[in-house]
């Protein structure tokens, strides 16, 4: 694999959406072809998978139901996206990937994390990101910026703020766990702040692979 692989991470009003761009601008600025791409998503089935799990209803999903549904799209994102991308030797940023079914499913949830770790073990194969960025920031902070939206939240905005305290300590325990390829990034300042922080954490990655 000649290309990186680089995920966004983080709780709902991390500012993810809104740094996606930036990442991937900066990295082309050093002549690197770059491919912007989501989980759950970035393929055709991905999407109809992503509107399922997204979709606000009044129907409860099973816990397995939900785990399963991001591993398949995920599966098919691997092998028609992230994979032949890399071995274009291009990079590769998606707004998520392994990392937050593991938060998600793992710490949101409650679903046991050696389960997790044995569907991740058969979907990925190997195939996992060189550098992830943590966007980190208290969930008040988090869901006072979705609400500020004004727009109707997904299946994940209307868990209640103890899910997302869930969610947020497994992304920290991660981050603790895997220093070298989890970099947290403070989302609770400016942008311009923000920024400089994925400078310096980008510009090393960039120069060893000149």
């Amino acid at each position: 694999m000649n290309g990186k692989f680089i995920s966004i991470e983080g709780i709902e009003g991390a500012g993810k959406s809104t740094q996606l761009q930036f990442i991937a601008d900066y990295i082309r600025s050093h002549g690197k072809q770059v491919v912007v791409t989501r989980e759950p998503g970035g393929t055709p089935l991905g999407e109809e998978i992503r509107e399922v799990l997204l979709k606000p209803t009044d129907q409860a999903m099973a816990e397995d139901t939900e785990l399963l549904l991001m591993f398949a799209a995920r599966a098919e994102h691997i092998q028609q996206v992230i994979l032949p991308a890399l071995k274009r030797g291009d990079w590769v940023v998606s707004d998520r990937f392994v990392d937050a079914t593991f938060a998600y499913q793992g710490g949101g949830r409650g679903i046991n994390e050696q389960r997790i770790k044995q569907l991740a073990e058969w979907t990925l194969q190997g195939c996992n990101t060189d550098v992830t960025f943590l966007f980190d920031l208290p969930v008040a902070l988090g869901q006072t910026r979705v609400e500020q939206r004004q727009q109707q939240k997904d299946r994940f905005e209307q868990e209640k703020q103890e899910f997302f305290e869930r969610v947020r300590n497994c992304y920290l325990a991660r981050a603790e766990a895997e220093p070298k390829r989890i970099k947290r990034i403070d989302a609770s300042q400016n942008i311009e702040a923000i920024q400089q922080q994925l400078k310096h954490q980008l510009l090393p990655l960039l120069e060893s692979t000149r």
